[in-house]
C-alpha cells in the first residue's frame, strides 16, 4: 500500500529549527520527485520545496529560500525538510507529496502530485 508519513513537527520558538521527515512506502522513492507543501489556518495550501529524483535538483519558495533545505535518502525511503531560522509565519500543517509522474524534474504545483501524507503541525511561537 502506497503511503507517505510525515513526522518531526512541533512547537518551536522564533529563530529555532525543526527537521521534518517524510517516510515513503509502497513505491520506489528514487523514481519520483517529492514536494513539501504547507497550509496555514484560513490560507490556501502553498508549495514550500521539492526535490527531483533525476539529478537531486531542488526548488524553494521565495519565502523559505536560504532558511529551509530539502534532501532525500533513497536508501531509507525518506525525504527531509530542515527548517532553520523559523518565523511565526511558518506556522502551518506541513505535507509531503509524490509527483504523479516518475522521472521528471519537480515543480511546486500541487496538481502535479497524487499521493499525500496526513500532515504534521509546525507552530512557531514564543
Amino acid at each position: 500500500q502506497l503511503q507517505l508519513v510525515e513526522s518531526g513537527g512541533g512547537l518551536v520558538q522564533p529563530g529555532g529549527s525543526l527537521r521534518l521527515s517524510c517516510s515513503a512506502s509502497g513505491f520506489t522513492l528514487d523514481y519520483y520527485a517529492i514536494g513539501w507543501f504547507r497550509q496555514a489556518p484560513g490560507k490556501e495550501r502553498e508549495g514550500v520545496s521539492c526535490i527531483s529524483n533525476k539529478d537531486g535538483s531542488t526548488y524553494y519558495a521565495d519565502s523559505v529560500k536560504g532558511r529551509f533545505t530539502i534532501s532525500r535518502d533513497n536508501a531509507k525511503n525518506t525525504v527531509y525538510l530542515q527548517m532553520n531560522s523559523l518565523k511565526p509565519e511558518d506556522t502551518a500543517v506541513y505535507y509531503c507529496a509524490r509527483d504523479r509522474i516518475a522521472f521528471r524534474l519537480c515543480v511546486l504545483a500541487d496538481n502535479k502530485y497524487d499521493y499525500w501524507g496526513q500532515g504534521t503541525q509546525v507552530t512557531v511561537s514564543s
